[in-house]
């Protein structure tokens, strides 16, 4: 008997419509590789494509502990936006939440109450002795905890997608949420971290060291299961050129002189080592957009929040650089436009 995982996949499979999937990838290269020319791209299927059977509901806590859940959330996505036509690319990922590389240095974590439904986190160490010797005991298990969950589900993925050409063609694999160096250094040391920025800088500076080490390491294992597709690179329902997608939520804290002494270098470390890619932040930026604009390999920002932020200095450090704007308020781009502020066809809308 056929499982419940399979029959969603065949129908998945089936649906997968070999016209309107390359006609929206073409879309997406054309403006991702700056070949647009209108105002805003805001592309959609030429049809959509409803289920032939009812997909399950799936929660986030049910896929914590069972790789079919998993794979069952994660595709029934790409089921719902086939179903609604829209012009987002079709996405899977290894869905842990942003605790993935702190689990590896043993942090305790926080699952959320069911009804939530929403991603795990953890509590900080918060302790500035477990912090020191976290840097002394140096790079730690990739397979520890969600590391080791993170690498099979991209087996299992990969499998999936071997085994059903279309979604192999169509379903691109991008890779875990494993946010950027100074989120991951928040999210392990806690709001302590903020102090010491200014009270212990060096072992912020250390712990920022092995963290990109560890991320450099944790990628390049995920890259041996999912070779990079190409030049271009599919995360979360968008395409930006170059190969990750970075968080720098935490920015949001810091002054842009910090910025520069405590994220700028480690990301930059981290674009170097894998082609370039796109950042993504919450919050407000407009205070340290100019020299995240200014690195090496930033091709694109996916932001959140535009009003905490002075679009126009965004827009001049981002769309009048050749810098993509992914998933921005479909009002604030056309607010500007009314103000006859061009966009140079670099805003992706919803």
């Amino acid at each position: 008997m056929r499982s419940t995982l399979e029959r969603c996949l065949e129908d998945l499979e089936a649906r997968l419509d070999d016209e309107v999937e390359s006609a929206l990838y073409r879309e997406w290269v054309e403006f991702t590789d700056g070949e647009f020319e209108g105002d805003i791209f805001s592309p959609r299927r030429a049809r959509p494509a409803p289920p032939g059977i009812e997909w399950p509901a799936v929660r986030v806590n049910q896929t914590l502990d069972d790789y079919d859940m998993m794979a069952l959330r994660q595709f029934g996505a790409c089921s719902q936006t086939l179903a609604d036509g829209t012009g987002e690319m079709l996405g899977v990922r290894s869905s842990y939440g942003t605790s993935i590389i702190p689990s590896l240095f043993g942090v305790e974590l926080f699952i959320m109450d069911d009804e939530a439904d929403t991603l795990p986190t953890s509590w900080p160490i918060a302790d500035t002795e477990r912090i020191e010797k976290l840097v002394e005991a140096g790079a730690p298990d990739l397979h520890r905890s969600l590391g080791g969950k993170t690498l099979e589900m991209a087996e299992r993925f990969e499998a999936i997608r071997r085994a059903y050409p279309k979604i192999g063609r169509y379903v691109h694999h991008y890779h875990p949420d494993l946010q950027g160096p100074m989120d991951i250094v928040e999210v392990l040391w806690g709001s302590g971290l903020f102090p010491d920025l200014y009270d212990r800088p060096e072992l912020v500076k250390a712990v920022l060291e092995l963290i990109t080490e560890t991320y450099e390491r944790f990628l390049r294992a995920w890259v041996d299961i999912v070779p990079w597709e190409n030049g271009r690179q599919v995360h979360w329902r968008l395409m930006h050129a170059g190969r990750i997608m970075l968080r720098d939520d935490s920015a949001m804290n810091l002054s842009p002189e910090m910025f520069d002494e405590f994220i700028a270098p480690y990301d930059q470390r981290l674009l170097d080592a894998f082609g370039g890619g796109a950042i993504h932040f919450c919050g407000r930026g407009d205070h340290y957009i100019e020299s995240m604009s200014k690195m090496d390999g930033m091709h694109a920002i996916a932001m959140s929040q535009p009003e905490y932020n002075d679009m126009e200095v965004i827009y001049r450090h981002t769309v009048d650089r050749e810098i993509k704007l992914l998933g921005l308020h479909r009002a604030t781009a056309e607010a500007a436009l009314s103000q006859g502020r061009a966009l140079h066809g670099r805003v992706h809308c919803w």
